[in-house]
């Protein structure tokens, strides 16, 4: 059976994976993806509950109004023109609530807009206003792929990888409002504080200032529509392929071995996994020991928690913007909940249906989740394909910690719960058996400012056949996991003409 099948195998699915496959594809590569779960996609896996779809990760999209960057890459791909997008609301696609302050502080879209929405609320800090929008075009300015530009060396980077957050805003302006405000939606982000650079919720926030967008019908369209193209250029995706071995031969990675105990063979291959579970799975003295555990140490960000609710029929109007909510004294240490106090912050999404414009039929509530809360059920495992019950216990856990997190939201939205028909629960360790990540950390490896090059991960590894692709490379979300997909792509063709191809697409 040892004769080589395909040229390359990207193992994981999500983002970076298949923005990888359908780009090397048309490069004309045999490629090979192979995905663990019966759905492909990662965090554009959605599901449906009660007829209604809800998305595991992509609430909205930046950057895909004509000419941006993530338009330019999906008009590339061929995909643009077929996604069901829906634009938010452009003088608040974000709203930020504060708790005892009737306030509803607005993120528009636009930088003038943002400012002009912004000094309503602020007229004395216009000042600091401009300098934060400033920052932000500046810092995303020394970031050559982000503006699909090629060139570019990690010295350009250097001059703003080591600005932290809460050092930046707390210079700018001393009024705490404004500060709480202007990190509000940090969630988008997982501010952490002294830690965050400034880089990461510039180039996130970037994206939404130039322009927010909903897919309706949920995220998943993206993925299929990327392994449509994969497969019309003689691609393959294997499902319920889950990798438990990347066998190296020689020096150089010769197959991986599935759950099943079949070698599947190419000359190259592409690891969409977190890092560090993909150095578990690689057996050789090629990676050495400091470097395998440098990258297993590194921290996580935090999972979520999701409720999930279904709205009873045309009972909710549809709302075209995001809410971000903070408790009040709050804005640093979002994460440093206990159970009394959580949560301390919180995210509120609707999704965009094809039913209707004018009514809701869902919402989606997150909050942030250790997975130390759940850590007596790690040793359970439970996906749609594979099903298994995790017992009574944790169904009276998320049972409790929903109410007590639609009771902190119904404080925002007076009668919520006479809307709601049902509701779904989502856990760290949903994510953790969804999309593979150890603990359930929904946005990846956590950034430093202090050392921002310890967590920059090369997309080449010391075995020269052997590349890594996904959110945990440079940044999370879509925008970042279709970055890193680019990135990879350039290491592995050795060449940046596939920037300028995008570019001029």
């Amino acid at each position: 059976m040892n004769e080589k099948k395909y040229d390359i195998i990207i193992i994981g699915s999500g983002m970076g994976g298949l923005v990888c496959a359908d780009i090397l594809s048309r490069e004309g590569y045999k490629v090979c993806v192979l995905e663990k779960n019966k759905q492909i996609g990662g965090c554009l896996q959605t599901y449906v509950r009660d007829r209604v779809i809800f998305d595991s990760g992509v609430h909205y999209l930046g950057g895909l109004g004509e000419g941006q960057n993530l338009y330019q890459v999906f008009k590339y791909l061929g995909i643009i023109n077929n996604l069901k997008l829906r634009k938010m609301d452009e003088d608040g696609f974000d709203k930020i609530l504060i708790e005892n302050d009737d306030k509803q502080y607005v993120f528009a879209q636009g930088y003038e807009n943002f400012i002009e929405r912004m000094l309503k609320d602020f007229p004395e800090e216009e000042k600091a206003i401009r300098a934060y929008c400033d920052k932000i075009k500046e810092v995303c300015s020394k970031f050559p792929l982000y503006n699909l530009r090629a060139g570019g060396d990690i010295n350009e980077k250097t001059s703003v990888l080591g600005i932290d957050t809460r050092t930046f805003i707390e210079s700018i302006t001393d009024d705490k409002k404004l500060q709480a405000v202007l990190v509000g939606n940090s969630m988008l982000y997982v501010l952490q504080s002294n830690k965050t650079p400034f880089y990461v919720p510039a180039m996130i926030l970037n994206s939404y200032i130039e322009s927010s967008w909903k897919c309706v019908d949920g995220g998943s369209q993206i993925g299929k529509l990327l392994v449509k193209n994969i497969r019309e250029h003689g691609g393959e995706i294997i499902r319920h392929a889950e990798v438990k071995k990347i066998i190296v031969e020689e020096g150089k990675v010769s197959s991986v071995e599935l759950a099943n105990g079949t070698r599947m063979y190419a000359d190259s291959f592409i690891s969409n996994m977190h890092p560090s579970r993909t150095l578990e799975m690689t057996e050789t003295d090629i990676i050495k020991q400091a470097y395998r555990s440098r990258i297993k140490n590194l921290e996580n960000s935090i999972g979520g928690f999701v409720v999930n609710l279904v709205f009873k029929e045309d009972s909710y109007k549809y709302v075209s913007n995001n809410y971000y909510y903070l408790k009040d004294g709050y804005v640093w240490n979002l994460m440093e909940h206990t159970d009394e106090n959580w949560p301390l912050t919180y995210s509120v999404f609707f999704s965009a249906s094809s039913k209707s414009t004018e009514y809701a039929d869902s919402m989606t509530i997150l909050a942030y989740m250790r997975f130390d809360e759940v850590k007596q059920w790690a040793d359970t495992f439970n996906t749609v394909a594979d099903e298994h019950d995790r017992g009574e216990s944790y169904e009276v856990f998320k049972q409790r910690k929903a109410e007590q997190l639609i009771d902190c939201v119904q404080e925002k939205f007076p009668g919520l719960r006479s809307h709601i028909k049902t509701y779904y629960v989502a856990t760290p360790l949903s994510y953790r058996d969804y999309i593979g990540s150890d603990d359930g950390s929904m946005y990846g490896i956590v950034k430093d400012y202090s050392n921002p090059l310890k967590t920059f991960i090369s997309a080449r590894t010391k075995i020269p056949n052997l590349y890594l692709t996904g959110q945990n490379l440079n940044l999370h979300g879509i925008l970042g996991a279709t970055m890193s997909g680019l990135v990879t792509c350039v290491a592995f063709l050795g060449s940046e003409d596939i920037i300028d191809k995008i570019r001029n697409a």
